[in-house]
């Protein structure tokens, strides 16, 4: 990571977080919203597909196995979508596997985060999709 990353503001960035664990989702919040960013979070895919619509994120943080819709399920229904496609999805899994990070890449995610991420991860991957989507 270069200097230039790092020294990005991301302060006003909207962001959403869509884990079904409570503590990611908090976590997540507490760092981002330390950064200056605007957070919204949601338990499932079914539930941050109702809040995209309404408050438009510049980058969404996925998890991948979530119940009811997936990660891979979600993603796909926000890349297929005219309006949605063009925001940067990140997915967040717990298993750093190569199948994983193919499938994530088939459904259109820009990048792939092994849980636990670090706060440099995190803000580096907005500090990344963020700019290109302001």
């Amino acid at each position: 990571m270069s200097a230039e990353d790092t020294e990005t503001d991301i302060s006003g960035v909207k962001v959403m977080v869509i884990d079904d664990s409570k503590t990611i989702r908090r976590t997540a919040e507490s760092l981002l919203k330390k950064a200056g960013c605007e957070v919204m979070t949601a338990i499932d895919g079914f539930e941050a597909l109702a809040m995209i619509a309404d408050h438009h994120p510049d980058v969404i943080f996925v998890d991948i196995m979530m119940p009811r819709l997936d990660g891979y399920q979600t993603c796909a229904l926000i890349k297929h979508n005219e309006v949605y496609k063009g925001i940067p999805v990140i997915m967040l899994s717990s298993k750093d596997g190569l199948f994983d990070r193919a499938r994530g890449r088939i459904v259109g995610s820009e990048q792939y985060l092994t849980k636990p991420f670090t706060k440099d991860e995190l803000l580096g991957a907005i500090r990344r999709y963020a700019t290109k989507a302001a």
